[in-house]
């Protein structure tokens, strides 16, 4: 029919107001960065009295797993309570499934990863949003889960073990 304005209905997470914008998840990046930096301080200092107080040497190849391990659970928990780190919700957004779904450990664990090799190709990998159709990067889409805005279409996720307050 020749000007019909039918409701054309999109897959979720393929509708481009979802999105965040690129400097956005730039912004979001560098407040969770910030926070990272202050975690990996702590974490260093808990590890200190344990190798006498001395400055960490390059032959201790098990400092920087620890700092590595330490840096996927900071990532992962928050993704998978509540998809959201601190950066993520000042900036409200949120990391979910293609499906609007909560994201599994699984595929924090992908995304992580995938995040770090992202990164270790000078960004390339989150570059690459601004050539995909998606807008999603390579750990977007090597681990199943995207960015989205918080919107009333979001809302409906619950963190696991979340209570609902009672009306």
């Amino acid at each position: 029919m020749v000007g019909s304005t039918e409701n054309i209905s999109q897959k979720p997470g393929n509708d481009p107001t979802s999105k965040p914008g690129f400097f956005r998840r730039l912004a979001v990046i560098f407040y969770d960065l910030l926070l990272l930096i202050a975690v990996l301080f702590v974490a260093t200092a808990v590890l200190l009295p344990l190798n006498a107080g001395e400055a960490f040497t390059s032959q201790q190849f098990f400092f920087p797993i620890y700092l590595l391990l330490v840096s996927f659970f900071f990532y992962a928990w928050f993704w998978t309570h509540g998809g959201q780190t601190l950066g993520l919700r000042a900036w409200k957004i949120r990391v979910l499934t293609f499906d609007m779904k909560p994201i599994s450990w699984k595929q924090a664990l992908l995304r992580f990863l995938a995040a770090i090799i992202s990164w270790g190709f000078f960004g390339l990998g989150f570059l690459w949003i601004l050539i995909d159709k998606n807008q999603r990067s390579w750990y977007d889409h090597l681990s199943k889960t995207t960015l989205f805005l918080n919107t009333p279409e979001t809302h409906h996720y619950q963190a696991p073990g979340h209570i609902p307050p009672k009306q």
